[in-house]
Parts: C-alpha cells; sequence; structure tokens
C-alpha cells in the first residue's frame, strides 16, 4: 500500500458521516496533521443542515487556537454545507548568535 493509501489526510475533513459527538478528536488531528505539513486552509464539509454537527463543528473550530478565520462556504465550495478554515501559519524562530 502507497503511503498516500495509509495517511488519506489531505485539504478536506469530510465529518457528515460522523455523530457530533464523535468528531472533537477526529477534527483537532485532522487540523494538526494539515497545520504540520503546511497546509494552511482545509474545507470542512458538515451537511448543509443547521443541525448538532454543524453547531459542534463550529464551536470546536472557535475555540482551536490553530484556527484563524473561517466562514460559510461559497456555493462552488459546499455552501452551506462546508466552512473553510484558515489555519495560523507556523512560526520559525531563527537564532544568530555572534
Amino acid at each position: 500500500m502507497a503511503a498516500d493509501e495509509e495517511d488519506p489526510i489531505d485539504d478536506i475533513s469530510d465529518l457528515h458521516t460522523f455523530r457530533p459527538q464523535e468528531i472533537a478528536d477526529l477534527l483537532e488531528d485532522c487540523l494538526k496533521v494539515c497545520h504540520a505539513r503546511g497546509i494552511c486552509q482545509v474545507r470542512v464539509i458538515h451537511g448543509k443542515c443547521i443541525g448538532p454537527l454543524k453547531r459542534r463543528t463550529l464551536a470546536l473550530l472557535s475555540r482551536m487556537e490553530m484556527v484563524a478565520p473561517f466562514r460559510q462556504a461559497l456555493e462552488d465550495g459546499g455552501g452551506w454545507g462546508a466552512t473553510p478554515v484558515w489555519l495560523q501559519r507556523r512560526l520559525i524562530c531563527f537564532i544568530i548568535l555572534s
């Protein structure tokens, strides 16, 4: 099996098949991996209803330090069923010794 098949995390996180109580660790882990890989924007798919899954997803995103702004997707990006999330850039510090 190729590495990509073993580790399918990319810039899309599809949560709509999970129950709201199952997504906290899943969402955080996915965003951490994306952040570590330098992926700056992730599309989180939660489904089009304004139900518990969408509310839980938005609540979790609002509390995550690595998450910059997020908003409802435009129609061509999933509309009400998705939320594009921008991740904070990783800061790299260099120490110069003289």
